[in-house]
């Protein structure tokens, strides 16, 4: 048992067919279940694991494992229900940096993943303690443990020795072993929902016998929607309900359905949910709303119980269009149109609102999930089952929370290659947000931290559900565009300003055409016909001189995409001519996409059939076109971008750094702001480069220190310092341009009168030369990680708020877009003649800061400004951070919320 067992909680995971276990610590009081999970093991099973049959080399081992703890020792067990089914221990045996492991699995639960997910619980806990390998032996016939090591994802070395063999596993976190675990998880997370979305059978509990009640709306609607296989109600007061055979209890069904739904008063979900576990259902969906904590902590105990995975509470419901089975276990007020969108809401009215929405687009639904509370499956459970389930190819999402950013982050990056997703940003105020105590807090705001998730994660994140349909319904229906570029035609000249307006606003570029475009247009064209961008081919154009106009455009290179405004005129009436036609009867998937403009349309967004079956996008405003044209731009501008790498800067003491945070820590239990020494100490573990500097706390040691420091001109920099000091410019705390002795005596007077019985010292600095002062900083979200921001710097960073963020670990990309995206990226780049900054150094400085964040989990807070960036180079002149207690938590290991 490990020193910690106790204060470490117990976690709950997927096994490779989807069922649920509880990994946990060894207890003292395991004991008998040790040996009687040994004494259940074949003779077989004892001989590839101790090398010999004994029984006693058993018993032995649950001795061990129950044993007092000691240091370097761990030791996981894996339980369903109460029973061990798997064991695995590491032990260094006072090696230091390597470790010994075994495992053991039950007889019964062989080929599903019990070992291999108890050794990534192993992987990730010996990390954390420092252990760089494990080492193990197996006898050579042992197939199954030794692809179980070769499947890890980690670098495994073998050394045959007779009828043995020695393997070493290296921890290291490579991205192979991170995407291993990542198929491993999908895999396990798709066969969990399994029974949510394929069920075999389904019971509604709780369906009254009278209008009104949601049961019965839901049994209603899986009835009435031609569910394919097995149903039943179960109401101890009715045998039958809307022709479905109603039972008195779960134990009591003819069989025992995959998904039970439950409508129950709250004081009665988890009692229900306790009975359909010792059932045998496998997942739950409930419905019922208002429960208190008390309820909600049962409810979820009883799933994690007995392996049921769960939906809700407070939610809409289910839905699977497959025509094969036709779930639609919803209370919405109809069955939603078949089709390729998955959905997944947490609001149950926007979850209406999509459904209708992609129903009256044709494009239809393929799978629904109302997800409420979100106790347990989740967006990303959902984002792992389309990319799966050879139906979808669009996915939208309404998300209000995130159980596991980085671990969803990872999820979409891999599935936004695959197709679009696309969510509303749910939550972009900041009403509840705290005061902030540094410009990193302050500029942290919740937009900005999800903005970074999406944009990083390749993520369409529009601003209300209207917004997603009009982006949604032109990636289904058109090709991406190759870039920004717009050509925009129309037949009335006004509505050609008001959809350049639209494209420019939403930062699309309209560029002039070509003069052989203009002479090849000029040439279809009624006479008065202006040929710039807007094209205006004036009320006059009729159906086949607008049809070969557009496709004259589409032929052009310089040209992206084709934003046609229409109004209807009475010349196009008398003449019978339809313009709208003359975008359907051309094929509706062109090489580059085309949308339209319809003022007079009635609904925000419609998708016009095409005579080859596609279809075009129509839209009532032309801002509406226009945000969807430059969602699918940056969408294409993602896809082509290829994926970052994270880089690893030099000479980085890691083992250092923990010592000096664990040191401050143990020193200041509660946390706080480092004083100047200790956070020079910890930046100069990762190679942050600080201006030069000294601290003295007397007047004399102040005077020393400028000597030692002053530049060619002289002049140095005073800044007061005590515990708790934030903001020095706000406190007088600085002292700016000081020059010979006297001033330097002075300056430090000064301080000790104003702050007398707080100035604990002062930093002396040189007079920093001339560059562009900027701002970098990172703060340690609890629920999305470390973000790192970036952009101007000095006294009005706050007021200016000229930042732009990315979640850490940063890669490549993710720098180079953090340092071009803040408006004040031209002075960097050599704006009005000035030389460049040293952006190497930039970039190397936030590689740096992310590295430090990534490592440090008490890292609460990072504020570096003023950075000073020159063509010379690039250095910190204030630095600020705080420490807070934390326990490391792996967002990449394999567990359930």
């Amino acid at each position: 048992m490990s020193h910690d067992a106790l204060s470490r909680p117990q976690v709950h995971a997927l096994l490779a067919d989807g069922t649920t276990v509880c990994i946990r610590e060894v207890r003292p009081g395991d004991h008998e279940q040790l040996r009687g999970f040994y004494e259940e093991m074949s003779p077989e099973n004892l001989r590839l694991r101790f090398f010999a049959i004994s029984r006693r080399s058993g018993e032995m081992a649950a001795d061990r494992a129950c044993a007092t703890s000691h240091p370097g020792y761990r030791a996981l067990v894996a339980e369903t229900q109460g029973r061990v089914i798997g064991l695995a221990e590491y032990d260094t045996s006072g090696a230091g940096q390597e470790a010994e492991i075994s495992i053991a699995v039950a007889d019964t639960l062989h080929h599903r993943g019990v070992g291999t997910l108890l050794t990534e619980h192993l992987v990730s806990a010996a990390r954390a303690e420092g252990i760089t390998a494990f080492k193990a032996d197996a006898l050579c016939e042992n197939h199954e443990i030794l692809r179980l090591f070769a499947d890890l994802g980690l670098h495994t070395a073998r050394h045959f020795d007779g009828p043995e063999v020695r393997c070493t596993i290296e921890l290291d976190e490579s991205e192979s072993y991170l995407t291993a675990v990542e198929e491993r998880g999908r895999a396990a997370d798709v066969a969990s929902l399994q029974p949510l979305l394929r069920p075999d059978a389904v019971a509604v509990v709780g369906a009254g016998r009278k209008p009104g009640s949601v049961g019965r709306a839901i049994l209603h609607h899986l009835h009435s929607g031609g569910f394919t296989r097995r149903l039943f109600a179960v109401n101890p007061a009715a045998t039958s309900i809307l022709g479905v055979p109603s039972y008195p209890s779960v134990a009591a069904l003819p069989r025992t359905p995959d998904l039970a739904v439950l409508a129950v008063p709250a004081t009665a979900v988890a009692e229900t949910a306790e009975e359909c576990g010792k059932a045998g259902v496998r997942t739950l969906l409930v419905v019922t709303a208002g429960l208190d904590a008390d309820q909600a902590a049962a409810l979820l105990t009883a799933c994690r119980t007995y392996g049921m995975r769960l939906v809700g509470p407070n939610c809409l419901g289910v839905t699977n269009t497959d025509p094969e089975l036709r779930l639609d276990a919803t209370f919405a007020a109809g069955h939603p149109r078949p089709g390729t969108a998955g959905v997944a809401v947490q609001a149950g009215g926007v979850g209406i609102a999509l459904l209708d929405g992609m129903s009256r687009l044709g494009i239809g639904v393929s799978s629904f999930v109302s997800l409420g509370d979100k106790f347990d499956v989740s967006g990303n459970d959902l984002l792992q089952w389309w990319e799966s389930d050879g139906r979808t190819d669009l996915a939208l999402l309404h998300l209000e929370s995130f159980g596991n950013p980085r671990a969803f982050s990872r999820t979409a990056r891999r599935v936004t290659r695959r197709m679009p997703v696309l969510t509303v940003d749910a939550g972009r105020t900041d009403a509840g947000r705290r005061a902030a105590a540094s410009h990193t807090a302050a500029a942290a705001t919740r937009t900005m931290t999800r903005g970074a998730l999406f944009t990083q994660a390749g993520i369409t994140a529009t601003r209300s559900v209207g917004e997603l349909l009009e982006a949604a319904a032109l990636m289904h229906a058109q090709p991406l565009p190759a870039g920004p570029r717009v050509a925009i035609v129309t037949n009335a000249g006004g509505a050609g300003v008001l959809a350049a307006d639209a494209c420019a606003e939403a930062g699309l570029i309209l560029p002039a055409p070509t003069p052989q475009l203009v002479d090849d247009l000029l040439a279809v064209l009624p006479e008065g016909a202006a040929v710039g961008n807007p094209v205006d081919a004036t009320a006059a154009v009729g159906e086949e001189q607008l049809m070969e106009c557009v496709e004259r455009i589409m032929r052009n290179g310089g040209v992206d995409a084709v934003l046609v405004a229409l109004v209807p005129t009475a010349v196009a009436a008398a003449t019978g001519d339809d313009l709208v036609r003359a975008l359907t009867r051309a094929p509706g998937r062109r090489a580059k996409p085309i949308a339209a403009v319809r003022l007079e349309q009635a609904l925000p967004v419609e998708l016009l059939a095409t005579a080859d079956g596609g279809a075009v996008p129509a839209y009532a405003e032309p801002q509406a076109a226009a945000r969807a044209l430059a969602h699918a731009a940056r969408r294409a501008a993602w896809l082509a971008r290829p994926a970052g790498t994270v880089p690893a800067p030099a000479d980085v003491d890691t083992a250092r750094a923990h010592a000096v945070v664990e040191a401050y820590l143990d020193a200041h239990p509660d946390g706080g702001w480092l004083d100047p020494r200790v956070c020079a100490e910890l930046l100069g573990c990762y190679g942050i480069p600080l201006s030069p500097w000294a601290w003295a706390e007397t007047e004399d040691d102040a005077v020393l220190a400028a000597d030692r420091l002053r530049g060619a001109d002289g002049r140095v920099v005073m800044k007061g310092h005590w515990p708790g000091l934030l903001h020095k410019s706000v406190e007088h705390a600085v002292h700016l341009d000081l020059r010979g002795d006297s001033q330097v005596r002075a300056a430090f007077r000064d301080l000790e009168t104003r702050f007398a019985g707080r100035l604990t010292g002062v930093v002396v600095q040189p007079l920093a030369a001339r560059g562009t002062e900027l701002f970098a900083g990172v703060v340690q979200d609890q629920v999305f990680g470390p973000l790192v921001l970036f952009g101007l710097g000095g006294t009005a960073t706050e007021i200016l708020a000229d930042h732009a963020a990315r979640l850490a670990p940063l890669t490549d990309h993710d720098v180079h877009d953090l340092i071009t995206a803040p408006r004040c990226a031209p002075l960097l780049f050599g704006a009005s003649g000035e030389r460049p900054a040293d952006l190497e150094a930039l970039e190397q400085l936030l590689l740096r800061l992310s590295r430090m964040a990534s490592d440090l989990p008490q890292l609460a807070e990072a504020d570096f400004n003023p950075v000073l960036a020159s063509p010379g180079g690039v250095s910190v002149l204030d630095a600020r951070v705080r420490l807070l207690p934390s326990r490391q938590q792996d967002p990449y290991l394999r567990r359930l919320r």
